[in-house]
C-alpha cells in the first residue's frame, strides 16, 4: 500500500465523516421551519434512493452488466441489516428533536464506541483486551464532560438522551451488519438494497407517527408525543430533501466505501472521527449552539479514546 493511496484513502473517509458531521444541523434547521421527523427521514430516504439507483445504472453501464448481480437471499440479507440505518436516522433525529442539542446528539451517537466492545464480547464469547476497556473508560469520561453533566443548571430532555443512546445502539448493529452481509457484490448494490430496508422502516415510521394520526383522534391522542396533527407537507423535498439525502444517505457511504480500503479500518476510524468535532462547530457557527472548554475537552477525550482502540493499525499493516 503506497503512501499515495493511503494519503487519498484519508482524503475519502475524512470528506465522508465530515458530511455526516453536518446532517443534524441541517435536520435542526428543517424543524426550525415546521418539518417533521417524519417529512425529514422519508425526503432523504427517498432522494436517497433515487441518487443510489442513477449510481447503480451508471456502474452497470459502464461495466457493460458483468458486475456479481445480488441474489434473492442477498437482497433480503441486506434489507434486513438495512432496517438499522433507517431506525439510526429516525431515533438520531427524534434525539435533536427532543430539544437535544446538536453538539451532545453527536456525543450520544459517538457511545457506539463501547457498545461495539459490548456487542462484540457477546458475539465472540470472550471478553475484551485492556486496551479497548481503558478506551471505553475514557469514552465514558469524555461524554460525562462533553454533555456538560457536571453542571447541575443543564436540563436535558430524557427523552432526547433516550432516542440518542437508541440512536448509538442502531448505529452500533449497522456497522457490525454492513461489513459482513453480502460482500460479494458492488458497494452501490449493497448501499441500494440496505436503502431500502431502512426506507421501508422511515415509511413505516411516517404512517404510525403522521399520516395515520390524522385521519383518527383516538390514534393521535395514544401517540401522544409522537403526533404532529398535521398533512404531511411535501415542500421538504423541494427544500431539504436533496441536501438531507446528499450529505446523509449518498456521499458518506461513497466516499467511505472507497476510502476505507486504502487506509484499512483502524486509520479509517482514527479519520472518520473527525465527524465529531464537524457537527459541532456546524452547531456553534450555524445554530449558535454553545459550547464551553470542558465540553471540547470531552469530545478530544473521545476521539483519544478511538485513537487508542485503532493505535495498533501501523503494526498490522506491516
Amino acid at each position: 500500500m503506497t503512501n499515495n493511496n493511503v494519503l487519498k484513502g484519508v482524503v475519502l473517509v475524512g470528506l465522508g465523516a465530515t458530511s455526516y458531521g453536518m446532517l443534524a444541523t441541517f435536520v435542526k434547521m428543517a424543524y426550525g421551519e415546521g418539518f417533521t421527523t417524519a417529512e425529514v427521514t422519508v425526503s432523504q430516504f427517498l432522494f436517497g434512493i433515487i441518487g443510489i439507483l442513477l449510481i447503480n445504472a451508471f456502474q452497470r453501464k459502464k461495466n457493460n452488466n458483468t458486475a456479481v448481480k445480488a441474489s434473492r437471499k442477498n437482497i433480503t440479507q441486506l434489507m434486513v441489516a438495512g432496517t438499522s440505518t433507517g431506525l439510526t436516522s429516525i431515533f438520531y433525529y427524534l434525539a435533536v428533536k427532543f430539544d437535544i442539542p446538536v453538539s451532545i446528539a453527536i456525543v450520544l451517537l459517538m457511545q457506539t464506541v463501547w457498545m461495539g466492545v459490548l456487542l462484540e464480547m457477546f458475539l465472540e464469547k470472550k471478553l475484551p483486551s485492556l486496551i479497548k476497556v481503558v478506551a471505553v473508560v475514557i469514552v465514558l469520561i469524555g461524554t460525562a464532560l462533553a454533555t456538560n453533566l457536571m453542571n447541575s443548571e443543564v436540563n436535558l430532555n430524557p427523552l432526547g438522551i433516550f432516542f440518542g443512546m437508541l440512536a448509538a445502539a442502531s448505529f452500533t448493529t449497522t456497522m457490525f451488519t454492513a461489513n459482513s452481509v453480502a460482500t460479494e457484490i458492488s458497494s452501490a448494490q449493497r448501499s441500494l438494497y440496505m436503502l431500502l430496508g431502512g426506507g421501508t422502516m422511515v415509511l413505516l415510521f411516517a404512517l404510525i407517527t403522521q399520516i395515520l394520526p390524522n385521519q383518527s383522534e383516538t390514534m393521535a391522542d395514544a401517540l401522544g408525543v409522537f403526533s404532529t396533527a398535521q398533512d404531511f407537507n411535501f415542500t421538504i423535498f423541494l427544500k431539504w430533501g436533496i441536501v438531507l439525502s446528499l450529505f446523509g444517505t449518498i456521499i458518506p457511504p461513497m466516499l467511505l466505501n472507497a476510502g476505507f480500503p486504502h487506509t484499512g479500518i483502524g486509520l479509517g476510524s482514527i479519520v472518520s472521527s473527525l465527524e465529531l468535532p464537524v457537527s459541532v462547530l456546524m452547531a456553534f457557527f450555524l445554530l449558535n449552539e454553545k459550547v464551553i472548554l470542558v465540553q471540547w475537552i470531552g469530545i478530544v477525550l473521545i476521539i483519544l479514546a478511538i485513537v487508542i482502540m485503532n493505535i495498533r493499525f501501523k503494526s498490522n499493516k506491516a
